[in-house]
């Protein structure tokens, strides 16, 4: 079959199911907006192709979003007519619709059966919008930005033949009818490569040396922001630092804005959390306290299974990888109790739940499982056991991908 993916950053989420498509034979096209030469990867035949517009000046901010959206669309629609007339016609088009690339494939090929991958669908409350108090929004028209936001969803119902997502909370984002056409398949995690080392240890700073002899606490994000639960983690740490003097705390992330709204004072949100719990934290108890910045894979994987304890909060948002990667190595976790982490974390089985918004009690189980070896052996074994019978790469969500994606292709 000849099978086309859509991805703006390609591979994206489609970074293992592209690559095995190709090796069962079929020919895999992959039209990216990276700025690469024409490239064979996998298998899988890349071309990139670009806008040749930017957003209008002075538009209503109402719509600067979706005028982005049809941009990119109608340069996807053109790489898609060049594709077209150089003799490719797909069986099926895989898709992530999220930046509107996908809008008018079906205007190149009409009879061509559409299956997109089901991120995120928005709302003004009862998600992520309006969830902390902390940061209410001073948008009267939050609603209304919010709807707007779903255009690219909603035109995409009507084109879209099948979805895919990636948790059973996230397609639950989504409004019927269309919710009865979205699969619930995880992206998959290699719980092979992910599996715990007794023998790992990190140098910081050129000076201290860790090991899993260490008492150590971790805490990940792509960017240290209030979405991931960051400011949260931040009030836990003088208690956190003062119950435990042996503590050695790592913290993962950026210092930019991955979801949500950058801070208004105009310092990074990893700084505005520093300075209020700094006075709060003894010159001793800060030397424990590491901020490592962003890590390429490998020094990541280090960090994570020095672990003994790994903290991971979320608003009602996305679910991200690093809690599955974190189970599958066998971590002790204790997570906000919030929807997307029901599926994984199961209380007092697979980890811990706590408040998201009780810094106290998120301390108090953190060191409650550093006091209790055998407690943070159970539920880490437990964790990697249900990572690998439910978010195995190989054994379980890839063949379930790739079923999906021929079954598309075969549609009538």
């Amino acid at each position: 079959m000849n099978l086309l993916f859509i991805h703006q950053n390609f591979p994206g989420q489609f970074k293992h199911l592209a690559p095995a498509l190709a090796q069962r034979g079929h020919r895999v096209v992959a039209l990216s907006m990276q700025k690469i030469d024409a490239t064979d990867w996998h298998g899988v035949q890349v071309i990139p192709y670009g806008a040749n517009r930017g957003s209008s000046p002075n538009i209503h901010p109402w719509v600067t979003d979706f005028e982005t959206k049809i941009i990119r669309g109608e340069a996807c629609f053109h790489a898609a007519l060049k594709l077209k007339q150089s003799g490719f016609n797909p069986d099926a088009i895989i898709a992530h619709p999220g930046w509107g690339e996908s809008l008018f494939l079906k205007d190149v090929w009409p009879q061509v059966k559409l299956g997109i991958y089901c991120e995120f669908y928005y709302h003004p409350q009862g998600a992520d919008v309006g969830f902390d108090p902390e940061f209410p929004s001073t948008d009267v028209a939050v609603a209304c930005r919010m709807r707007m936001k779903n255009v690219n969803n909603l035109l995409h119902f009507d084109l879209a033949d099948a979805a895919l997502s990636p948790t059973h909370w996230q397609a639950s984002t989504f409004p019927e009818p269309f919710r009865d056409k979205i699969t619930v398949i995880h992206d998959g995690i290699d719980t092979d490569a992910l599996i715990p080392d007794p023998s790992v240890s990190i140098t910081l700073n050129d000076q201290r040396t860790l090991t899993r002899q260490d008492e150590v606490i971790t805490f990940v994000n792509r960017n240290l922001e209030p979405y991931r639960g960051y400011h949260q983690f931040m009030r836990a740490l003088p208690e956190l630092l003062k119950q435990r003097p042996h503590a050695q705390v790592l913290i993962v992330g950026g210092d930019g804005v991955s979801y949500g709204a950058a801070p208004t004072d105009g310092i990074s949100w990893r700084d505005r959390f520093i300075q209020e719990v700094r006075p709060r934290i003894s010159d001793a108890d800060w030397q424990r306290l590491y901020f490592l910045g962003r890590l390429n894979y490998d020094q990541y994987l280090a960090v994570m299974r020095l672990s003994r304890v790994h903290v991971y909060l979320t608003y009602p948002f996305v679910l991200g990888w690093s809690l599955l990667e974190a189970m599958s190595l066998g971590c002790a976790i204790v997570a906000s109790d919030t929807q997307p982490l029901h599926e994984a974390i199961r209380h007092d089985e697979t980890g811990r739940l706590v408040d998201f918004f009780d810094h106290h009690a998120l301390a108090e189980s953190v060191c409650a499982l550093l006091d209790a070896p055998h407690e943070r052996q159970r539920l880490g074994q437990n964790a990697r056991a249900f990572a690998q019978a439910h978010y195995d790469l190989k054994r379980v969500c890839l063949p379930q991908q790739i079923a999906w994606a021929e079954a598309l292709a075969q549609r009538p």
